[in-house]
């Protein structure tokens, strides 16, 4: 019964969760890092603010839990990068956040070689991902230290060593997905060829230990992207099961087993997770507003929370359709100058009205992304798990149902991150355990079957991508 401290540090916050054996939430301890938005599409963090969050909430949940803590495990943002000494471990940048843009250029310039890198790595050459923002840091702030992603300079805080997990390393343009490995053609195009590397370890692995949260030396282990550690505490164990976050975007990943699909529908492939030697990958569609839009709505007054959007939302859009692409539009358009659109208004034309056209075209790009992974794939996606905030919306989640075309079912917790990342560090210390044993089993809360007829969810998705793709 491996009791588990798991730190799901995001964007907005940093989570800490106990977890027992059995996969009950022991204690939860939240605490909020607030990203800071510039001029020209800068995203930053202060990463002391960051460590501070992640140290807070993790004694505060270890205090309350009051049992001894076996491991502590770390899921993390993925994408977001900053320059640091090795030697003091201080930062010496600001954290660059996965939605900085201010790399673009440097993605341009590299545009020549994008078939060239998207072959090696499985990705669309894009700021979003990690060695642009590295290489942007070394031009434009310092070449001093090391420049790593927010994981390596944690993990190193906690336990002294300086390495990252697979699937990390798999989200920065410079990771060959089929060795596993830095690439030094990659590297040398980011001209990150001469920068020291922290070691990859598979995402079953014990990274150190830390004295940090109390109880003596605790093991850390079963590194992860958050995003795949949802992934698997949703088991999607199997090729072709896939989940979808909705959390500040919306995040679709399924599972591909051990062959690295290549999308050739404008989505990413990374490594889910590496256990016991073998690599299992999947395909990712990236979605960058959802709550984001949500809190929008609230900005415009048009609901009080999120809680409002079923009883604000009308029953029918009448004719109102919405693109909300507030950040830019992500996969498969990867265009981020894009912006929101909405059409189809009248003098009759509500606010409720306007709060179901967004819940829509939040479902219509989670649909955009779902038909893709479907060419890739090569069949359509026969089930969607589904985690995060915004499935509260039943109004959301059916019309998902509805445009996607399958059923939806509901994960019943709000910690998918945390218990997939806790499943992996049961793996990494104790010997023997596998993988699906490690993982909790669930059923949904509430399950949502397709409502709309094939017709009218194709109609409506082809007037939807029309409007789409003007604002590209």
């Amino acid at each position: 019964m491996t009791t588990v401290l798991t730190i799901d540090q995001g964007t907005s916050g940093t989570k800490a969760v106990v977890v027992d054996g059995g996969g009950s939430v022991l204690a939860l301890s939240e605490v909020p890092v607030r990203p800071t938005y510039l001029p020209g599409g800068g995203v930053e963090q202060d990463p002391h603010a960051l460590l501070d969050s992640v140290l807070t909430a993790g004694r505060q949940a270890v205090t309350e839990a009051q049992v001894a803590i076996d491991a502590v495990t770390l899921a993390n943002q993925g994408e977001t990068v900053l320059a640091w000494d090795p030697e003091s471990g201080n930062p010496l940048s600001p954290m660059i956040v996965w939605q900085d843009r201010r790399s673009e250029s440097i993605c341009a310039e590299l545009r020549p070689h994008a078939e060239r890198i998207a072959q090696k790595t499985g990705l669309v050459l894009d700021p979003y991902f990690s060695a642009p923002k590295q290489a942007w840091i070394r031009r434009n702030i310092t070449t001093d230290g090391v420049v790593t992603t927010s994981d390596s300079w944690l993990i190193h805080q906690l336990t002294g060593e300086f390495v990252t997990d697979i699937s990390t390393a798999s989200r920065s343009l410079v990771l060959d997905l089929d060795s596993g490995m830095w690439d030094p053609e990659l590297l040398a195009l980011f001209g990150l060829d001469r920068e020291r590397l922290p070691q990859i370890l598979s995402n079953t692995e014990v990274a150190g230990v830390t004295s940090l949260f109390g109880g003596g030396e605790i093991p850390v282990g079963g590194l992860i992207v958050d995003q795949q550690a949802a992934l698997v505490a949703e088991r999607c164990l199997v090729a072709g099961e896939a989940k979808c976050t909705f959390g500040t975007g919306a995040f679709l990943l399924a599972n591909t087993g051990t062959d690295p699909v290549r999308s050739r529908s404008g989505l990413s492939t990374s490594i889910a997770w590496q256990h016991a030697g073998k690599s299992l990958y999947c395909l990712d569609g990236q979605i960058y507003t959802a709550a984001s839009a949500v809190r929008w709505l609230e900005q415009l007054t048009f609901i009080n929370s999120a809680r409002d959007l079923d009883q604000t939302a009308s029953a029918d859009s009448e004719g109102v359709m919405c693109v909300p692409a507030l950040a830019g539009l992500a996969a498969p358009w990867w265009r981020p100058d894009a912006t929101a659109t909405i059409t189809g208004m009248t003098l009759s034309t509500s606010s409720q009205h306007l709060v179901r056209a967004v819940l829509e075209g939040i479902a219509a790009q989670v649909a955009e992304v779902a038909r893709s992974m479907a060419q890739d794939l090569g069949q359509p996606l026969q089930r969607l798990r589904v985690d995060g905030g915004l499935t509260q919306s039943k109004v959301l989640m059916q019309s998902v149902a509805d445009l996607v075309q399958i059923p939806v079912d509901v994960y019943p917790s709000q910690h998918a991150t945390p218990l997939g990342a806790a499943a992996l560090a049961r793996v990494a210390v104790t010997p023997g355990l596998t993988l699906e044993d490690a993982i909790v089993d669930w059923k949904p809360t509430l399950s949502f079957e397709p409502e709309w007829s094939p017709d009218r969810a194709a109609d409506f998705s082809t007037r939807w991508r029309r409007i789409a793709d003007l604002t590209v």
